[in-house]
């Protein structure tokens, strides 16, 4: 409980407050033009939602004074940035807009990305993020740039295709790429009917030529072309802008993005944020932490409604117009028609996501009567008749799967399809570790099954002298989870309920990890025994192979391996069988 007298001694200055939870973990950052008002507001009067449950689970503040708003809005920022709290405004897991990228190294390459941290020329952002990854395709197929991440020292399979001027074998110069880029470039701006003009003209020769399938290809990469410059049905008088819109409804702001580039609307984004202070400083928060945390890209110019921008970022507040009146005006309006239309939908989908993360987390505390349950982790095996057995887990904080903590595990002591032994292993396993480790354990600790699996858990958490709450998930006959064991009792939930969801969506999850990581063993252990009779594959190369297998970039890795081309063949062959 926070501390009275500290809140009654608190200065009434501009400045930032910080919020902690039981563990000493920062869950809040905010500024204030007056401290002392500011925070006390937050336990006098009702809330609801997020902020209740945020409320809920302060334990104590801290504030550093400024001299002005200004400093406490940097400062936030600041504090934001290094301390990543989960009740900030969160647009850093967001969606980040595809872009295509062409690097400005010696030897460019062309590819697909969502992050904008490379010295190099982007075009996008791209609406079809599925189209804007075949064009890449495309462009890679049709222009001969280089290919591999890094340069290997001998040609690789793109060479022979055709695909690669082979800069790795061959002296390749500015101006052999000039004319190549000067194409990509001019495409990927909207420029793209001599491009498609060509191709169809080549689909055409390919066709008399009876050589269908080279037909089928240009037709393909027509389509895709097609696809990715598809002219928006919002074409406008204005290029690189951001346009902000917002309506209120209650203690929600329901905040719209058209992003405009190459006068066409790309792209179109809605946010729903629970008011904090006002409704128009959280909307002046939401941009400067739009661009500014997230790292979204700044356009030349942001039209926004009428609005006090004195908190903005000074960069920011350069480029911000507040149409008074024309056309600009009618497209801030425009925006602000699509917050309010988009308004009940996202009240409904931010219920319906509450319902099954923060609120099921609630409910799950309060039926099992445990205070907190931040930090949750839940545990499955997987084998096929005992062979290439494997565990894993996954992390959920407030609700959330969070990934960085998943974990896989090889079952080590257990030979046999013994689903209870193996549970009892892999939590002996993680929690002595952690304990050793002197880290944070969690709050509760689930095993997919009933009454064995939480006794092994339990008896695996006595030996290492830890006492963690345990939670079995019980299913029916059709492996579909039917209730909970907790305490030696099965509890039954509806069904129907956000928490009943929760834990369905948890144990699917932890299934799919569990299943996937058990393929990608068994498929290894196959595939180890398969390369084994290429000829010349002996155990240096082998377990160098198996190193890089599984790797998303798996053919360019095994390109820089010392292996002939047929060896090659034989391992890529066998790589997607």
């Amino acid at each position: 409980m926070v501390d009275k007298e500290k809140l009654k001694n608190l200065p009434k200055s501009p400045g930032c407050y910080i919020m902690k939870n039981k563990d000493g973990e920062i869950i809040y950052v905010g500024k204030a033009k007056n401290l002392f008002n500011r925070v006390k507001s937050y336990f006098i009067g009702s809330h609801d939602g997020k902020t209740a449950i945020m409320i809920s689970q302060i334990e104590d503040f801290e504030y550093i004074i400024t001299n002005s708003e200004t400093e406490a809005f940097i400062l936030e920022m600041n504090l934001i940035k290094k301390h990543l709290p989960h009740y900030n405004i969160d647009l850093t897991d967001d969606k980040r807009y595809p872009y295509i990228c062409v690097s400005q190294e010696e030897h460019p390459r062309i590819f697909y990305t969502r992050e904008l941290n490379k010295k190099a020329k982007y075009f996008g952002p791209y609406p079809n993020a599925t189209a804007a990854r075949d064009v890449v395709d495309i462009l890679n197929k049709v222009y001969p740039l280089r290919k591999c991440y890094k340069l290997p020292k001998k040609e690789c399979l793109y060479y022979h295709l055709g695909q690669c001027l082979g800069p790795c074998i061959n002296k390749v110069t500015k101006d052999d790429y000039e004319k190549i880029l000067g194409e990509i470039n001019g495409f990927l701006k909207g420029n793209s009917k001599e491009r498609i003009k060509n191709l169809e003209k080549k689909m055409k020769e390919a066709s008399e030529s009876l050589n269908f399938e080279k037909a089928k290809e240009y037709r393909n990469m027509i389509w895709n072309l097609e696809t990715v410059v598809e002219k928006q049905k919002m074409e406008l008088a204005i290029n690189d802008t951001d346009i902000f819109g917002y309506v209120v409804s209650d203690n929600h702001i329901s905040i719209q993005i058209f992003h405009i580039r190459d006068y066409r609307m790309v792209e179109r984004n809605g946010f729903l944020l629970e008011i904090a202070d006002s409704a128009l400083e959280t909307f002046i928060d939401f941009i400067n932490q739009f661009y500014l945390l997230a790292g979204n890209p700044i356009p030349k110019e942001i039209l926004i409604p009428k609005a006090d921008i004195s908190a903005l970022d000074e960069q920011l507040r350069s480029i911000i117009a507040i149409p008074l009146r024309g056309k600009k005006k009618e497209l801030v309006e425009l925006v602000n028609l699509n917050a309010q239309e988009k308004l009940n939908i996202l009240l409904q989908k931010e219920k319906n996501k509450y319902s099954r993360t923060e609120g099921a987390i609630v409910e799950l505390g309060k039926l099992l009567k445990i205070n907190s349950l931040s930090i949750i982790e839940a545990f499955d095996n997987s084998n096929i008749q005992g062979t290439s057995s494997v565990s894993a887990m996954v992390s959920y904080k407030n609700g959330i799967p969070d990934k960085n903590q998943y974990r896989k595990y090889r079952v080590k002591t257990i030979k046999d399809a013994d689903d209870v032994h193996t549970m009892e292993e892999v939590i002996g396993r993680r929690y002595s570790r952690l304990k050793n480790e002197n880290k944070k354990l969690p709050d509760l600790v689930i095993v997919d099954g009933g009454k064995p699996q939480v006794n092994a858990a339990k008896n695996a958490l006595l030996s290492i002298e830890l006492s963690i709450p345990i939670l079995g998930l019980v299913k029916d006959d059709n492996h579909r989870t039917r209730g909970l064991f907790y305490n030696d009792k099965e509890i039954l939930i509806d069904k129907k309920s956000g928490l009943f969801l929760f834990l369905e969506a948890l144990q699917d999850e932890v299934h799919r990890y569990a299943i996937t990581f058990h393929k990608t063993v068994h498929s290894k252990n196959t595939f180890a025994s398969e390369i084994e009779n290429i000829k010349g594959i002996g155990k240096v190369r082998k377990r160098a192979i198996l190193k890089i297998l599984g790797s998303e970039d798996f053919v360019n890795k095994l390109n820089e391996l010392p292996l002939t081309d047929e060896q090659k063949q034989e391992i890529i062959k066998k790589y997607h069988n």
